[in-house]
This record gives C-alpha cells, sequence and structure tokens, in this order.
C-alpha cells in the first residue's frame, strides 16, 4: 500500500491541526513518489506516476485556492512572494504535461522526470523558507487548523484521474488529462471551501 494511503502514525494528528504540517507533510511524500517513480518500472512506475500527478495536483491548487491567497494579503510582501512561486508552478505544470504525453518506458521519460523532480525540489524549499515561515508567523492556531481542515477536505474529494465528459470530449483532449485533472482538483477545493 502506498505512504498516502497510510498516514504515518503521529503525522496525522498535526497536519489536521496546522496547514504547514500538512503541506511540508505532502513535500515529504511528493519526493517519496519521485523515488518511488524512480525505482519502478512498467506498470508499477506508470501507477506510482499517476499517484504523483494526482497528488501534485492537489498540493499546487490547494496552494493556489487556500495558501497564495492568504499569504497575499497575510504579510508584507506576500504579493511578491505569491508571484514567484506561481511562475515556479507554471514552469513544473510544463514539464509534467510534457511526461504525461509519454509513456513512462520511454526513454526520454526518466531524464525528463528528473527534470520535473529538480523544479519541484526547489519551488518546495521556496515555499518553505518564503511563504510556509511568514503563514506559521502570521496568523493564529486557529487560523491554520482551518486552512489545514480545507486543504485535507479538498485532497479527500479530488478525483484520482481526468475523467472526460466533465467538458467537452474536445476541450478535454486540447487542455490535455494534466489540465483536466487540476481542473477538476480546482472544483474539489473550492467545493471543500464552501464557494461554488
Amino acid at each position: 500500500m502506498s505512504e498516502l494511503s497510510t498516514p504515518h502514525a503521529g503525522d496525522d494528528r498535526a497536519a489536521d491541526d496546522d496547514v504547514v504540517a500538512l503541506l511540508m507533510r505532502q513535500h515529504g511524500d511528493i519526493r517519496n513518489l519521485f523515488d518511488e517513480v524512480e525505482a519502478t518500472q512498467g506498470e508499477e512506475r506508470r501507477d506510482a506516476f499517476r499517484r504523483l500527478v494526482r497528488l501534485l495536483a492537489v498540493h499546487e491548487t490547494a496552494e493556489q485556492e487556500v495558501v497564495h491567497p492568504f499569504a497575499r494579503r497575510g504579510f508584507p510582501g506576500g504579493e511578491g512572494v505569491v508571484e514567484d512561486r506561481l511562475a515556479e508552478e507554471k514552469a513544473a505544470k510544463e514539464t509534467l504535461a510534457a511526461l504525461d504525453e509519454m509513456d513512462t518506458d520511454d526513454p526520454a521519460f526518466m531524464p525528463k522526470l528528473i527534470e520535473l523532480r529538480m523544479d519541484v525540489q526547489k519551488h518546495a524549499r521556496a515555499e518553505e523558507r518564503y511563504e510556509f515561515t511568514h503563514i506559521r508567523r502570521s496568523t493564529d492556531t486557529a487560523g491554520l487548523a482551518s486552512m489545514a481542515k480545507t486543504v485535507k477536505a479538498a485532497e479527500a474529494m479530488a478525483p484520482t484521474r481526468p475523467h472526460p465528459g466533465v467538458q467537452s470530449a474536445a476541450a478535454n483532449m486540447a487542455a490535455g488529462p494534466v489540465a483536466a485533472l487540476m481542473d477538476r482538483t480546482k472544483d474539489a477545493v473550492r467545493k471543500a471551501m464552501g464557494k461554488d
């Protein structure tokens, strides 16, 4: 069973109470899934990559809908911090979309995956240093818990894969599977936040 479906004892409670702890745990889960994709082949690699794509979609969408809006208004310089994170996310999404169009056994897949991993790790370090630290300092325990609750609800509601037919089939094909998954995850986050 994957690490995502069996949280470590102790981690879950902290994550439930603090959005920063939750997002940091997700960073660890993302690192572990990159390791799993790199260490496996065939169907196991495809499965691990699907789980990685889903977690990246949930994580980034929750940040865009929950964390970034707080950071923009929650501390001095927040707007600039968020703009920098969004630029990093855009580059990673482009690499992820290119990967999603490849077969995981394609010889070009692993070099592209390593490129994505480097981009994601750089982005995670920047989030932890420039955004998460300020968020923890700029809100109280109740605010951290409220944001964590929303992120966890969105994670539970997020689709496991894109489903054609949510949009028109032509629009879904043009946008690509990663984009469709991101859109559906955004809908799940907004639903969790009570925004329809």
